[in-house]
């Protein structure tokens, strides 16, 4: 009986471990793409890209912002494929080193003034490595802790993961905040650059978290008893294609809204309705401290409503919000941007947010699980997130009112409403593979 009790509660321990590497590891990564998302509203039109009018100079960074996007499917493809032939473990290892030199580049990187149009080009093509990087990131990290879960708490430990992406969002938006308060022409020349080279920090306390963890206890048992698919990509696409789109089409909508609320509005918010740069951060930093907190409670309450049932509660909290959340962003007033910020990005959001994770993965056999998973989650991203503010930006440009966009994300609510609505939860029918550890004898 005392062996039973000792390894239940190592177990326990080593699932409480997992899911903090997960969220310390998404946190960088997703704090490491953020930053770039904002400074791509707020710095670099001037420093990357002047002499543009500048309606002009936005989209062309915005556009810049986007491109990592492209990157994020092949991401997704090789790290998939490796993650499912050699390892979980390795796979998110790489994607952090990958994610935090290119950052640290970008924050080195002279601008346009100093190397003519080398500069642009080597901002995009550090933001392709971003995209590569985190494209593998988010499939390993959310197998990593969901497979280590037991079964009836893949919802909660699940949610940790998905944690990493708001909790990265208000670091990096605080980080931006602070060095914002700098007098202009330091805030450009070199302010903006600190919160990039800082990253280095985080990269090396998420190496030695993630270094520390074991490997999923589900790919070990797909090792022992059938081994690794030859081409898991492949495997996935045979056995999952009508998952794989369901996932992305569920997706749709939670990738537009994160990339609309967290960049799009800093440049909405501070060009069109008047609203200072340091109040427009400070409402998105709330907002993700909001959903930190918000992600897990609906991860726990999914394990009894149900992943599928929660994630269309905030499908539809989304698409409910968005009307009234642009018409207090429209007011001008701060406080009313932060109301809206917390009730789009910090509430609607987390029922889907919180369950992505354990609902996207496990509609997938373990042994293709994360090509997968990562391969419709990337999809998503492209067909939404990629160019989400690019698109907003243009569409308020042509129209002139924030009406266009309202039904811009109403039509991307539609779609996830029904991907989610044909997707199967796996979730009376899958069977957790116990984490086995060596027990001495009394």
């Amino acid at each position: 009986m005392d062996n039973v009790v000792t390894s239940t509660s190592k177990s326990a321990r080593s699932v409480r471990k997992v899911a903090a590497a997960s969220f310390l590891g998404t946190t960088v990564e997703y704090y490491d793409f953020f930053i770039y998302g904002a400074a791509a509203a707020l710095v670099f039109p001037r420093v990357f890209f002047p002499g543009f009018e500048p309606a002009s100079s936005l989209l062309l960074s915005l556009a810049t912002f986007g491109v990592g996007f492209l990157a994020r499917p092949l991401g997704g493809v090789i790290f998939g494929h490796f993650g499912d032939r050699i390892g979980r473990k390795k796979m998110l290892v790489l994607s952090l080193v990958g994610m935090g030199v290119a950052t640290v580049l970008t924050g080195l990187l002279p601008g346009y003034a100093d190397i003519g149009i080398a500069a642009p080009l080597l901002l995009t093509f550090f933001r392709l490595v971003q995209g590569f990087a985190l494209g593998g990131e988010w499939g390993g990290a959310t197998l990593m802790v969901v497979e280590h879960a037991p079964a009836n708490r893949k919802g909660f430990y699940g949610a940790f993961a998905q944690m990493g992406a708001p909790a990265g969002t208000s670091l990096g938006t605080m980080a931006l905040f602070l060095v914002s308060l700098l007098p202009e022409e330091q805030f450009l020349s070199w302010g903006w650059r600190l919160p990039f080279v800082a990253s280095i920090v985080l990269i090396f306390v998420g190496l030695a978290v993630r270094l520390s963890i074991s490997e999923s206890p589900e790919f070990q048992a797909v090792q022992a008893s059938q081994g690794a698919q030859r081409m898991p990509v492949l495997e996935a696409f045979r056995k999952h294609w009508r998952e794989i789109l369901l996932v992305a089409g569920s997706y749709l909508s939670q990738g537009v809204f994160a990339y609309i609320c967290s960049v799009y509005l800093i440049s909405y918010a501070t060009t069109v309705v008047g609203i200072g740069r340091p109040f427009a951060l400070a409402g998105i930093a709330l907002a993700g401290i909001v959903a930190v907190v918000l992600y897990p409670l609906f991860g726990h309450l999914a394990d009894s409503w149900g992943r599928k049932n929660t994630y269309l509660i905030g499908v539809l909290a989304m698409g409910f919000s968005i009307a009234p959340a642009f018409a207090l962003v429209n007011t001008g007033n701060p406080a009313l941007f932060f109301l809206a910020e917390v009730m789009v990005f910090g509430i609607a959001m987390a029922p889907a947010g919180g369950v992505t994770g354990s609902l996207f993965t496990m509609v997938f056999d373990a042994d293709v699980r994360y090509s997968g998973a990562s391969v419709g989650y990337t999809i998503s991203q492209i067909l939404g997130g990629a160019f989400a503010p690019t698109i907003a930006a243009a569409l308020y440009a042509t129209s002139g009112s924030s009406n266009s966009l309202v039904y811009y994300l109403l039509a991307a609510s539609t779609v996830s409403l029904v991907s989610v609505l044909l997707l199967r939860d796996r979730r009376r029918t899958e069977q957790a593979i116990p984490v086995v550890l060596p027990v001495k004898a009394p």
